[in-house]
């Protein structure tokens, strides 16, 4: 058993409307061998991988797939839905799957949800290892795989606040593409784009940043505006240090003048030695050491997005209990053995280390790495632990106002505000309480899956923030696709936008261009080129060529668009005895599979294959014929469905049982453009795509006219209940 060939379709495609691997696995032997008839197969896999019973498969219910193993399935079909659960368990739940038969025995297509290929490669081929494993009743090093596979994910996936956000903005039909291996990440397409970088956004300002890592600075501006802050300053050298401390009072805080993330931060120092020590540990991590006045109580994060404090934080220091019988260092080992604890960003609890803050805070105590403590002893890491419990609902009006203060008058449009109090339900001035940072990009991690209370919102808040009621992203992306007019009328229909105002991307044949400004020229990769386009911040329309090939090798370039225009398609009538449309159908209908509700389907009436996607598409469906007795017209027409349709010589809008006259058809009969002539349906079909974009009967015609030479069509009485004549 081989897998023989890998392609990640990067976006919606002929399985799924977003992105999956498709996988050529070779059965070879196993071809012959379904799960019921390899011994104690199914009893090993469920053991290795119990959560396999929430898989329904086809069966519909819990424990469907199990039925199945049972029963008997094929290897194809369970590599499927090992690699789905090895996902889920190193990164994100997934859920979609196929494994399809092909022409060749023995060989499947096995295809998987995916949106980092990388990862879901890795999945795959571990899942096939497991898999083969299973059925030769050798052993497999699951924990090891998944370790390996969960390392993969946080190097090659996006970290956990940037999914958030990225999830959000699908929540709210928002368009993303990630343009670098790590979370820079483009919300909406062309002019409409915003930008995320984790939780900074292209609305967080430079100055902002710099002025955040800055303490001494973000503690003068801060108090300049009445919040509460520790009293400090900015020391020179350890025996300053000392004097600070002196003059503010025991006990202190030593920190790097520009340092993040905590690092290099020495809490409740209370002699000289503890202080001259912390301040060496504070300059190796910045440019300058703070010393500040300490303020007892619990420390908090809080999350402001723009005017708003969206969810508050807090938790208990870093510490260990003794045992009697294990050294300190010991203890540490153990703690760190919670699975809840790691280095990569998707852990909620940190790794315990003893680094120089430690140790020193372990010598007040009187404590070494080797010390072991006596049984039920309070063993103090670091007194700024992580931050573990939900507190939003207690968090008091006056101390969130008070945080959306510290952030505005930092410039930070999001950002998490550290503080220090007894009581976060009551506020800071009646408590002694104090901001201590302001750190811009802050993590949401804590916000996401606290180990108690409720999880919060965080990632709508910000998609929220960046975009307005109503705003999507979006701008118009026509997708043009068929077997041979397409190129042609993707060329009309660019020159048709960019006569009505807009600054068109086009992809097709002849390369990749916005308005004049040629990208690339030759043809080229229709899915990369039109990723390519919709990273433009000038763009505010595009036009995209959609090829069989480009859908089959690589998916769609978008994840939705605004209208798809299907010209012809070069394949026989399915027979009654078909399974359904081949994948060269599959591939040229896909674009009307994701055509926005908002939107609609341009469809040739004239051309029965293409004429069946309208049951596809989940806006309106706009069709064009050649003649009014094209079959499929009659009963569409009949529903109040739209049409453009040559009849006598004139091009007709129809609407339900209303008759519109556009054009002189006869003035278009081997008009060129762009030096190849254009025939019928070509015209016809970009007719339809401007109804499908909502044009007016005049645009369209004032377009024809002036780009093509067309003439008018003359006010003229027609025939049959509900005609009417535009001139």
């Amino acid at each position: 058993m081989q897998v023989r060939s890998v392609t990640a379709l990067k976006g919606p495609n002929i399985w799924a409307n977003f992105p999956v691997l498709e996988a050529v696995v070779d059965l070879g032997k196993y071809e012959d061998l379904p799960t019921d008839k390899l011994p104690g197969f199914t009893d090993r896999l469920m053991e290795w991988l119990p959560s396999l019973i929430e898989h329904r498969c086809s069966e519909g219910v819990r424990g469907g797939f199990l039925h199945r193993l049972r029963t008997g399935t094929w290897l194809g079909h369970v590599l499927e839905h090992v690699t789905l659960e090895l996902e889920t368990l190193a990164h994100l739940p997934v859920g979609f799957g196929r494994a399809r038969g092909t022409s060749e025995p023995g060989v499947y297509k096995v295809v998987v949800r995916c949106d980092e290929p990388a990862f879901g490669q890795a999945c795959l081929m571990a899942g096939l290892e497991l898999v083969l494993a299973a059925a030769e009743g050798r052993t497999f090093p699951l924990a090891s795989e998944l370790r390996r596979l969960r390392e993969l994910a946080d190097k090659v996936c996006l970290g956990p606040s940037t999914q958030a956000i990225v999830s959000a903005a699908r929540e709210r039909g928002i368009p993303h593409l990630r343009l670098s291996a790590g979370n820079l990440v483009q919300l909406g397409y062309g002019k409409a784009q915003r930008r995320i970088w984790t939780a900074e956004t292209d609305g967080t300002a430079a100055i902002a940043e710099s002025i955040a890592q800055d303490k001494e600075l973000t503690r003068t501006l801060l108090r300049s505006v009445g919040v509460a802050v520790p009293s400090g300053r900015v020391v020179a050298d350890a025996a300053d240090a000392w004097a600070a401390a002196e003059d503010l009072g025991l006990p202190v805080v030593v920190k790097p003048q520009d340092g993040n993330h905590g690092r290099g931060v020495s809490i409740r120092l209370e002699d000289r030695g503890a202080v001259e020590a912390a301040f060496q540990f504070a300059a190796n991590e910045g440019s300058g050491v703070v010393v500040e006045r300490f303020v007892p109580g619990a420390q908090y994060r809080v999350l402001v997005v723009g005017e708003r404090a969206i969810a508050a934080s807090g938790g208990d220091a870093d510490q260990v209990t003794g045992d009697g019988v294990h050294t300190v260092t010991e203890l540490l080992a153990l703690a760190n053995s919670d699975p809840a604890r790691g280095e990569d960003s998707a852990q909620l609890l940190t790794t315990l280390v003893l680094d120089e803050i430690s140790l020193e805070l372990l010598r007040t105590q009187g404590l070494g790495a080797a010390s072991v403590p006596a049984a039920g002893r309070t063993v103090m890491i670091r007194f700024n632990g992580d931050l573990t419990v939900d507190v939003t609902d207690r968090l008091h009006a006056d101390v969130a106002a008070t945080c959306v203060l510290a952030a505005r008058t930092i410039g930070l449009d999001i950002a998490g505000i550290d503080l220090i109090a007894e009581d976060i339900s009551r506020p800071l001035e009646a408590q002694g309480g104090a901001i201590i940072e302001v750190n811009a990009s802050p993590g949401l991690v804590m916000h996401l899956k606290p180990l108690h209370g409720k999880p919060r919102p965080v990632g709508e808040a910000i998609v929220d923030h960046m975009f307005g009621p109503g705003q999507t992203g979006r701008v118009p992306v026509v997708a043009v696709a068929g077997s041979h007019r397409s190129e042609l009328a993707a060329t009309i229909i660019g020159r048709f936008l960019a006569t009505a105002g807009y600054h068109v991307g086009q992809v097709d044949a002849e390369g990749v261009r916005v308005g004049e400004h040629w990208l690339a020229r030759g043809d080229a990769s229709r899915a990369e080129g039109g990723r390519r386009l919709l990273v433009n911040p000038f763009a505010n329309a595009f036009v995209l060529h959609v090829t069989e090939a480009s859908v089959l090798g690589e998916g769609l370039a978008f994840d939705r668009c605004q209208v798809a225009l299907v010209t012809d398609l070069d394949e026989p009538a399915p027979q009654a005895d078909d399974d359904g449309p081949s994948p060269r159908a599959k591939a040229l209908r896909a674009a009307v599979d994701v055509v926005l509700p908002s939107g609609a389907a341009a469809l040739n009436a004239d051309d029965p294959g293409v004429a069946r996607m309208a049951a596809h598409c989940k806006g309106r469906v706009v069709l064009f014929a050649s003649t009014l007795a094209a079959p499929p017209l009659a009963a569409h027409l009949a529903q109040g469905g739209e049409a453009v349709v040559h009849d006598s010589g004139r091009a007709l809008l129809c609407r339900g049982s209303e008759r519109s006259e556009l054009l002189d058809a006869a003035t278009l009969a081997g008009a060129r453009l762009s030096g190849a002539a254009t025939n019928l349906q070509d015209w016809l079909a970009a007719v339809a795509t401007g109804v499908a974009l909502g044009m007016t009967a005049e645009a369209i015609r004032s377009f024809f006219v002036r780009e093509l030479g067309a003439r008018p069509a003359e006010p003229r009485e027609r025939e049959g209940a509900g005609a009417s004549a535009v001139g």
